[in-house]
C-alpha cells in the first residue's frame, strides 16, 4: 500500500480511468469524505466515462459540453430520477472544476448546464406513539433484544445517522456525563447529548446484556453482533423493519425515519432550529430547515383536527 493512502475508502471498478482515481483521493484527501460517498461519486463517472468512450470515443478528460447534454438526455430517456439527475451533474461539476484547478483543462464543459429542479419533498416521519411503539418492540428480556432495545432508544435520542451508530465504540460513549462523541461526515466530530432513558438502556446492555452477546469474544463495538463483529447498516435496517412490522406500522421505515422523527419532535416541542442542526451534524441550516416544514404540516393537522372552524 502506498504511504499516504492507507486506509483510503476505494471501489473498485474495471478498466477504472485513472483520472476518476485521483479525483476521488483529492476528495478523501482534502474533506474526507465518507466511502458511500465517494464510491456515488466514483460509480457515476464510471458510467459517464463507458458511456463517452462507447459512445463519442473519447476519455474523460476530453468531454465537450454537447457530450454532456446527450448522456444527460440519455439519463432522462431511461428514465433516471430528477435527484439521480442532479447528484450526477453535481458530481461533473465538481471533476471538472477540479481537472481546471489542477491545469488539467482550459474549459469547463459543465458550464451552462442548470441542474433539474427537484420537488421539495417533506422527510418520512413517525408520529410520538409509532415511535414509542417501534421502541417497545424488541423483547428486552433477551441479550439481543436488550441490544436492539438500547440502538433503537440510543438513535431515536440522539438523532445519529445509522452509520454512525452501527460504528460507535465504547470509548464514543460516556454514560455518566450523558454524552457521545461521533464522527460525522467529512471528518467532523460533535458531542451530542443522550437523554436518561437511553442512557438507561444502554448502560443496561453493557452491564448485563453484551458480555452474554460477546461470549468471550473482545471487540470496541457498543453494539456487537453474535460474532462480535459491528453490525452493518444493512442489518440494522432489517431489525428495523421486523420491528416495525411487530409494532403494527405499516407505512415504509428505515432507520433514518428515527433520524426524522427526532428532530421533527424537538421542534414540535419548541427546539430551536439551530440547536437541531448542530445534534445532527448539519453542515448548513438550510438542510435543517425541511423539518419546519414538517412541523408546520403537523401544526396544520392539530389545527384541523381539534379547532371549531378547523
Amino acid at each position: 500500500m502506498a504511504a499516504g493512502t492507507r486506509g483510503r475508502p476505494r471501489t473498485v471498478v474495471p478498466d477504472a480511468d485513472p483520472a476518476i482515481d485521483a479525483f476521488c483521493d483529492a476528495l478523501w484527501l482534502e474533506d474526507g469524505l465518507s466511502q458511500n460517498t465517494l464510491a456515488a461519486y466514483r460509480r457515476d463517472l464510471s458510467q459517464f466515462s463507458a458511456w463517452l468512450r462507447r459512445v463519442h470515443g473519447r476519455a474523460l478528460i476530453e468531454a465537450q459540453h454537447a457530450d454532456l447534454l446527450g448522456y444527460l438526455a440519455h439519463r432522462y430517456a431511461i428514465r433516471t430520477k430528477a435527484s439521480s439527475a442532479g447528484r450526477l451533474l453535481s458530481t461533473l461539476k465538481r471533476f471538472y472544476r477540479m481537472q481546471i484547478r489542477d491545469g488539467r483543462l482550459v474549459a469547463d464543459p459543465t458550464l451552462q448546464i442548470d441542474a433539474p429542479k427537484l420537488p421539495r419533498s417533506l422527510p418520512k416521519s413517525l408520529s410520538e406513539d409509532e415511535v414509542e411503539r417501534l421502541l417497545a418492540a424488541p423483547d428486552a428480556a433477551m441479550p439481543l433484544g436488550l441490544r436492539d432495545r438500547a440502538m433503537l432508544e440510543l438513535l431515536y435520542a440522539t438523532g445519529l445517522r445509522v452509520t454512525e451508530l452501527v460504528t460507535l465504540e465504547i470509548g464514543q460513549v460516556n454514560l455518566e456525563a450523558g454524552v457521545l462523541r461521533v464522527m460525522g461526515k467529512g471528518s467532523k466530530e460533535r458531542l451530542v447529548p443522550i437523554g436518561e432513558v437511553a442512557v438507561g438502556w444502554v448502560q443496561q446492555f453493557v452491564e448485563t446484556g453484551r458480555p452474554v452477546v460477546l461470549a468471550g469474544q473482545v471487540t470496541a463495538d457498543l453494539f456487537p453482533t453474535a460474532r462480535g463483529r459491528a453490525m452493518t447498516r444493512q442489518m440494522f435496517w432489517s431489525l428495523v423493519k421486523r420491528y416495525a412490522r411487530r409494532a403494527g406500522i405499516v407505512k415504509p421505515i428505515s432507520p433514518h425515519v428515527l433520524r426524522h422523527a427526532f428532530a421533527t419532535h424537538l421542534l414540535n416541542h419548541g427546539a430551536d432550529l439551530r440547536v437541531v442542526q448542530m445534534l445532527l451534524g448539519h453542515a448548513d441550516v438550510s438542510t435543517t430547515q425541511i423539518y419546519t416544514h414538517v412541523a408546520r404540516e403537523r401544526l396544520k393537522q392539530l389545527h384541523a383536527k381539534h379547532h371549531p372552524r378547523g
